[in-house]
């Protein structure tokens, strides 16, 4: 898995050494909504045996935990592209974007400002890229939907497409046949998705 996963990301990637890690007190997640005997554990019907975030979820596998809620979890690559790369994890499982209701995609997002300014400081960063892999071809590895925070430092080098030149869109027939083709997918999604994404 690990072999795959740096196989589609090294193809941006410029690698670097492994950063040394400090006070790598592992944690289980507890799986509850918070820190109340009255709150109620994760619904388990939503969750999958064998998926790693799952079991992060109920507690049965390690993590380093950043951050909490009643939806979502955020935890430290166990990988990571760079120190402090994070993760932003729903509690229920949904194996890809498209999957995952509005209303999870949503409380996931409002956490990004956030986590990402606590990262960005700890890690002494200018800035970082926010990054989803969804499917296989983008480099999903973990199928549940989870998304990436990525702390940058100016010239860290770390995705060599970012020195590559950009090239001006053609404002031609087979640019707009794709706007076309967009337009007409957006269409066929339910009024009621476009309109109140949370519900």
């Amino acid at each position: 898995m690990e072999a795959r996963r740096l196989a589609i990301l090294c193809s941006h990637l410029n690698p670097s050494a492994p950063y040394p890690t400090r006070d790598s007190i592992l944690r289980a997640s507890d799986c509850t909504s918070g820190s109340s005997d009255d709150d109620e554990k994760v619904n388990s019907s939503n969750l999958q045996n064998d998926c790693v975030f799952c079991k992060i979820v109920r507690g049965e596998s390690p993590c380093l935990k950043l951050y909490e809620d009643d939806m979502c979890l955020c935890i430290l690559d166990t990988s990571p592209l760079i120190h402090g790369h994070s993760l932003i994890i729903p509690k229920l499982h949904y194996p890809t974007l498209e999957q995952t209701p509005p209303s999870v995609v949503a409380a996931m997002c409002s956490k990004v400002p956030l986590i990402s300014n606590a990262i960005v400081k700890a890690t002494d960063s200018d800035s970082f890229n926010l990054l989803v892999n969804n499917g296989a071809a983008a480099g999903q590895v973990i199928f549940h939907t989870h998304i990436h925070i990525i702390p940058r430092k100016e010239r860290d080098c770390l995705w060599a497409s970012e020195s590559l030149r950009r090239q001006t869109m053609k404002l031609d027939k087979e640019a707009s046949q794709l706007a076309l083709r967009v337009r007409e997918q957006l269409c066929r999604v339910p009024e009621e998705l476009l309109v109140h994404p949370s519900s």
